[in-house]
């Protein structure tokens, strides 16, 4: 199965793993399991550090090159992710996580999430 991190999840997984939940630890640590991370989570993370949340306090070169050598796959966004956003309700204003639904969407993969209004979504969502 493949899975997209959100962001949240992503962050625990490199830096704070015992903020996962058991049922996220076990998702991510299944070797059958393909792990993805997005160029939004990426951007995301950016955006927040340099805003100074100190929950985002991380070096993205750092964290996407661990990353990438740890066996996750990058997904980059598309055009046709960006289109496919006119099929999301309006339920969740964070443009990021609207992207990362319509990533898992269009690519027919799980989105893992600890968010509950993320979750709220249609479509290949788990929430941990």
């Amino acid at each position: 199965m493949k899975l997209l991190l959100d962001t949240h999840i992503l962050l625990w997984a490199a830096n704070e793993p015992k903020s996962l939940s058991k049922t996220a630890r076990s998702l991510i640590e299944n070797p059958e399991h393909e792990l993805l991370f997005s160029a939004a989570s990426i951007w995301e993370i950016k955006i927040k550090e340099s805003l100074g949340r100190e929950d985002f306090r991380v070096d993205v070169r750092i964290l996407r090159r661990g990353l990438l050598d740890n066996g996750y796959s990058e997904l980059p966004i598309t055009s046709e992710h960006a289109v496919n956003l006119d099929c999301l309700p309006p339920s969740h204003k964070d443009p990021f996580d609207r992207i990362l639904v319509a990533q898992a969407i269009v690519e027919g993969i799980t989105l893992v999430t600890s968010d509950r209004a993320l979750a709220g979504y249609p479509g290949p969502i788990r929430k941990v």
